[in-house]
């Protein structure tokens, strides 16, 4: 086991749109009613952006409040690494687009696709480059703007996600014990058409028919879904505090990916941590994504209820399939 931990999260921030989209507003265009939503998924609201606002213009609304409570410059960062599955563009990278925004000139800036546990997926990246001397400070951010691959005419998806922001400045060690205990990460291929976008790439680009079709949006089998995303979110809980050498009832707070309350829940009781000890507010944003867990840690801890010395295990699962986790001390 390679000792740890190597580097820590200096800070947190977040940012999301003003716009909020309510069960009540679905209703008006959809076959479904608050009481229905709120039953299957726990959301009650999420925030969209408008057409204005792009995901590196969220990144860096949210990477300005990261940087100024670790009280450093965008000149300070050797590198940005931004997990999204909703890019501005292909081409180039959301990431260089936030490097420009921010005039951050001295860092290597590129994505990374890995759906709703991107953040985590880049956390261990940032970790891994410090580990290897390549940089000593790194933006982890996860962003996503979702309602522009959300087919809202589809009720077992329009309900589901939304958009937001979130970044930590990565960096070593301050002092002994504090950081990363430990990161796992994981994938399934196999189980890529349970959630997925089949038209809009290279494969399918985008044509009338994609269009017609409307395959450029998400399809999800909602059911099967929801049995995978459990089970890969109890082996990544698992694997976390393995590696990490401790036990759950030493976690003080869990911040799980905020996909749906019930997936939220089986993964609390799998890992033997009462509801209290976990941090929830989908009903306020919905799934967001790889600005998921961000979103949720940087609320826990305006909360206080992540403090210097807490322990932290993050969890998610995403299309990919893909899944991962840490446990972090504060």
């Amino acid at each position: 086991m390679i000792a740890r931990p190597f580097a820590e999260l200096a800070s947190v921030g977040t940012a999301v749109p003003p716009g909020v989209l309510t069960n009540h507003d679905l209703m008006r265009t959809l076959d479904t009613s608050d009481e229905w939503i709120v039953e299957r998924t726990g959301i009650r609201e999420r925030r969209i952006a408008t057409p204005d606002q792009s995901v590196a213009m969220l990144s860096r609304e949210a990477s300005a409040v990261a940087l100024e409570r670790a009280g450093l410059t965008p000149a300070d960062l050797d590198a940005i690494v931004l997990a999204t599955a909703s890019p501005d563009r292909l081409l180039p990278s959301t990431a260089c687009d936030l490097q420009a925004l921010l005039g951050a000139h001295n860092a290597a800036a590129f994505d990374l696709g890995a759906a709703c546990p991107g953040y985590l997926f880049a956390l261990t990246v940032a970790e891994g480059l410090i580990a290897s001397g390549q940089s000593r400070t790194v933006l982890v951010v996860g962003a996503e703007k979702l309602s522009t691959i959300t087919d809202f005419a589809d009720r077992s998806t329009a309900i589901l996600f939304g958009d937001g922001a979130g970044a930590s400045v990565v960096r070593p060690s301050s002092q002994p014990g504090r950081g990363l205990l430990s990161t796992y990460i994981g994938s399934d291929g196999r189980l890529a058409p349970l959630l997925y976008r089949p038209g809009g790439g290279s494969s399918d680009p985008i044509s009338e028919k994609v269009v017609c079709e409307r395959s450029h949006y998400m399809k999800m089998a909602g059911r099967e879904v929801f049995k995978a995303a459990v089970r890969a979110m109890a082996e990544a809980c698992d694997e976390a505090l393995t590696r990490a050498g401790v036990t759950a009832d030493q976690i003080d707070l869990l911040v799980p990916h905020q996909a749906n309350l019930r997936i939220i829940d089986a993964t609390a009781k799998h890992a033997g941590i009462p509801m209290s000890k976990v941090m929830v507010n989908l009903d306020r944003y919905g799934n967001t994504s790889s600005a998921s867990i961000p979103l949720a840690l940087d609320q826990a801890v305006a909360e206080g209820r992540v403090g210097p010395g807490s322990l932290v295990l993050l969890v998610a699962f995403g299309a990919g399939f893909t899944w991962g986790s840490a446990v972090v001390r504060w």
